[in-house]
């Protein structure tokens, strides 16, 4: 058997130039075109039938290479395998993994285009971009998704940036929204996952993972809550609310009393209103919690649209618009500052546009006797709790009603008049 291996040497296989095949032995053989293209092939027999596999040109594979994968075949074939079939797989297995060698940025992208139609606007999905963009990419955007690891995420988390006082990290010196960069992290690296790009845990969990190594990070640095008015100073804020001109107060006053965001408020349209049912129904698109949501309106709220609705109707179709708390321009809604600068106009920096909440949901539990669940399903919450979820399910539109008359009247109401408290039989005072 060994006078039949290494027939060829390598200064022969150089010299050969007339085309057809020269055999080396043990299968291996030198094939010559007729174009003077020299390539090496491997031939054997499997089940009865002659089978001929190319190893590569001669000009890129010497002999000693040749050979040795001529070898790698032949131990192949003496344990019953075919190597044309296990060549095919392995391939086939490279290309299935380098189809999967996606980028963090790769899979990001994709990740954002499949979900941000899903999500509630078009401001949430450029959140999710801008802050890839800005903290995650510089980092981990180039590497293999299937390579990040604790090490990446902890990175991305911990970097440092000029914008940062102190010397502090991410995580130290923006707690918040390095909260909600690892929270995008982790579902990408979950999608990832499920799409087969990646094996193993989640390197950016936080319940037993990051939350024991990174620290109490908003905790250490203090939560920052939204600046509150008092609501045994509602009325007399009203009062001076009142005595402002323009589109901003009036949509301040209708925030209050609904207890809405300013981004309900301002994307507010006349199709949303029905003043013949006294109902403010908000789409689930315009809803932080997703879920469409019934504002009762009450009296005072309705003496506020009505006006509105009276003045929208005079107006030419070139001029009108469907906003109910227009621009200048009147073909866009009111900006989203234009209460918070009204806010300032009045000297009152001391409070927030979004803090009238805080002072709504104070007052319903420490005037009235309406349940917490009710008062929760004012402010459109949506919680975990199962008593909580039957009453969002249940809407209780009409406890919500009593309710938010109540919180009207209060506001209404000037501070040397109050103190009247609302009892829990859903509307009656004492």
């Amino acid at each position: 058997m060994a006078r039949q291996l290494q027939r060829l040497t390598a200064q022969a296989v150089k010299r050969l130039k007339q085309p057809g095949l020269y055999n080396d032995g043990g299968g291996l053989c030198l094939r010559i075109k007729p174009t003077g293209g020299k390539f090496w092939a491997f031939r054997y027999m499997l089940n009865g039938t002659a089978r001929e596999m190319g190893l590569g040109a001669e000009h890129t594979i010497p002999l000693a290479e040749a050979r040795e994968k001529a070898t790698g075949y032949r131990k192949l074939l003496d344990a019953g395998v075919d190597p044309i079939n296990t060549r095919k797989s392995e391939k086939s297995k490279k290309l299935t993994e380098e189809a999967r060698a996606l980028t963090f940025k790769q899979c990001a992208e994709v990740y954002v285009e499949a979900h941000k139609e899903s999500w509630r606007n078009a401001k949430h999905a450029q959140q999710w971009e801008n802050t890839l963009k800005t903290y995650a990419y510089p980092i981990i955007g180039d590497v293999l998704v299937r390579d990040i690891d604790d090490v990446f995420v902890t990175k991305v988390l911990e970097q440092k940036n000029k914008a940062f006082k102190d010397g502090k990290t991410l995580w130290q010196a923006r707690t918040e929204t390095a909260s909600r960069l690892r929270g995008r992290i982790e579902k990408i690296l979950d999608w990832a996952t499920v799409k087969k790009y990646r094996q193993g845990e989640n390197p950016a969990r936080w319940q037993g993972h990051l939350k024991i190594t990174m620290g109490a990070g908003s905790k250490a640095q203090g939560i920052k809550h939204q600046p509150a008015l008092p609501y045994a100073q509602i009325g007399d804020f009203m009062v001076s609310l009142k005595e402002q001109d323009g589109i901003a107060p009036l949509s301040l006053m209708f925030t209050i009393m609904t207890a809405a965001r300013t981004s309900e408020t301002i994307g507010a349209t006349w199709d949303e209103i029905d003043l013949k049912k006294k109902v403010w129904t908000v789409p689930a698109s315009r809803i932080k919690g997703g879920r469409e949501h019934r504002v009762p309106l009450s009296k005072a709220v309705l003496g506020i649209l009505e006006p509105l609705k009276k003045l929208h109707d005079k107006l030419d179709k070139d001029e009108r618009s469907n906003w109910v708390f227009p621009s200048n321009r009147r073909r866009r809604p009111l900006s989203n500052m234009a209460m918070l600068a009204l806010l300032k106009r009045m000297e009152r920096k001391d409070i927030t546009v979004h803090g009238m909440r805080s002072s709504f949901r104070d007052w319903a539990a420490e005037q009235t006797n309406f349940p917490r669940e009710i008062a929760e399903a004012a402010l459109a919450h949506i919680s975990g709790d199962k008593t909580e979820a039957s009453y969002l399910r249940t809407d209780h539109f009409e406890k919500r009603r009593l309710l938010l008359d109540a919180w009207a009247r209060y506001c209404e109401t000037p501070s040397a008049s109050k103190g009247k408290v609302v009892k829990g039989n859903f509307g009656k005072t004492v």
